[in-house]
């Protein structure tokens, strides 16, 4: 049996520098690196790590409840990224609302924070295996996988540092609605062009976005072009169905006909022109009674046709967002009485439209008016940037008076930054953003 400790008094005066050093404390173990922590996380893996920048980012997986209402009901493993630079700086975790990304986002360049990048739960590898239980991708099941790996991770961090969620368009929504659920996640939320369709009945705000986006004339004209895709269809039809087929595009799955999927493209195509160009573009639109076939058609694909076909759509890709649409997120129901009279499917524009049988729902919008609630009543410490142009922007969030923000970036779409807002808009929303992570 080993002996722990030798009394003092039986310490021998003749006792060897040997004996002395045989009996000495064991030498204190090394602490252990960053990696072997994160290795060391419960239920966490360690996929791989890469230098981004002269620093490790981490490949990351936890495991998650299917549900969190009933922890025993099966598991799956949701991705996410680690992009460690000191357990001193703040962290920003950046919710993109769909597959994993780990591009680096404003706040993060801002505070020059740490970045934990998470993939939503159901999009590409993020998937139980066997099959997906859509009905279990709901607002609330995304917060409580999120405040899991913040609460698996945040142990690592000095507790000083502080937490800022941020996310683009979905991944916006998808950050306030964490907030929502666990606002003690989190210091502040930076929520860039997050659409909030509190009232899906009422989509009088996207009908006056386009009243008003850019000028009279462009509208008019994009108007125009748009009605003349469907005039033509007996002409344009055989165009996108030679597309299609070059491309190997199929709509069996989800629009069902070459037909119903050009409708549904031509539809999409005035948001799509706004949502990701500019005001610079207007000039190029055509004039609708005297371009040709092969130029409107042309014309139209580099500006706006949109075509959506089975491969990307479905469990694949962005086909799982539309069954969040469906079932809680809400979507814009435009009249399109520009379209009278040319239209075959008068219904289509719906999220169900593009989603296989297995995947379509019903509505029902009580947690979105629930989080648009708390938003404008209790949240504190948020900051939205919504574009000026941006389709998407048109219903917005509405920011408590409780040191919370809301700007508009001029002439912005769906790209819309802090960089681009004017100077001192500019400058307060990062002097807020580097207060509420303790940065100077």
């Amino acid at each position: 049996m080993r002996l722990r400790t030798i009394p003092t008094l039986l310490l021998s005066a003749t006792l060897t520098a040997g004996a002395l050093a045989a009996t000495a404390a064991p030498a204190t173990a090394a602490p252990a690196s960053f990696e072997d922590q994160l290795r060391a996380l419960p239920g966490v893996s360690v996929t791989g790590v890469t230098d981004k920048e002269g620093f490790p980012l981490y490949s990351l997986s936890i495991t998650q409840p299917v549900d969190h209402t009933r922890p025993g009901a099966g598991t799956f493993q949701q991705r996410f990224t680690l992009w460690h630079k000191s357990t001193a700086k703040p962290v920003v975790v950046y919710t993109g609302g769909y597959g994993l990304s780990s591009s680096t986002r404003e706040p993060t360049t801002l505070l020059d924070a740490n970045q934990l990048s998470v993939e939503h739960r159901f999009f590409e590898a993020s998937v139980p295996a066997g099959g997906t239980p859509w009905n279990k991708m709901t607002v609330q099941q995304e917060a409580a996988d999120e405040h899991g790996i913040v609460q698996a991770v945040r142990p690592l961090y000095e507790k000083t540092s502080k937490w800022l969620a941020t996310g683009g368009s979905k991944g916006g929504m998808t950050a306030t609605y964490h907030y929502r659920f666990y606002p003690k996640d989190y210091d502040g939320v930076v929520a860039y062009v997050a659409p909030n369709d509190a009232n899906n009945d009422d989509d009088s705000g996207y009908e006056d976005f386009f009243k008003r986006v850019g000028a009279q004339e462009c509208r008019d004209a994009l108007a125009a072009v748009q009605r003349e895709m469907l005039a033509r269809r007996d002409t344009l039809l055989p165009k996108f169905e030679k597309t299609a087929k070059d491309e190997g595009y199929t709509f069996t799955n989800t629009l069902g006909t070459t037909d119903r999927a050009y409708e549904f493209a031509v539809l999409d195509q005035v948001w799509n022109f706004w949502q990701s160009g500019s005001v610079d573009n207007c000039p190029t639109v055509p004039d609708a009674k005297k371009v040709s076939d092969d130029d409107l058609y042309k014309w139209s694909l580099d500006h706006g046709l949109s075509i959506y076909e089975d491969s990307t759509l479905g469990a694949n890709s962005s086909g799982p967002y539309y069954r969040q649409a469906a079932a809680q997120l809400g979507w814009a129901d435009l009249k399109f009485k520009n379209l009278k009279g040319v239209r075959h499917y008068p219904d289509i524009y719906q999220p169900n439209s593009v989603l296989p049988s297995d995947m379509r729902t019903t509505y029902d919008g009580t947690v979105i008016k629930g989080v648009d609630k708390w938003v404008r009543t209790t949240s504190q410490r948020m900051l939205f940037v919504y574009g000026q142009n941006d389709p998407w922007s048109a219903e917005q969030f509405t920011p408590s008076k409780r040191d919370s923000y809301k700007y508009i970036v001029p002439k912005s779409n769906h790209g819309a930054r802090i960089s681009a807002l004017p100077a001192n808009e500019r400058d307060a929303a990062t002097a807020t953003i580097k207060r509420w992570a303790g940065v100077r």
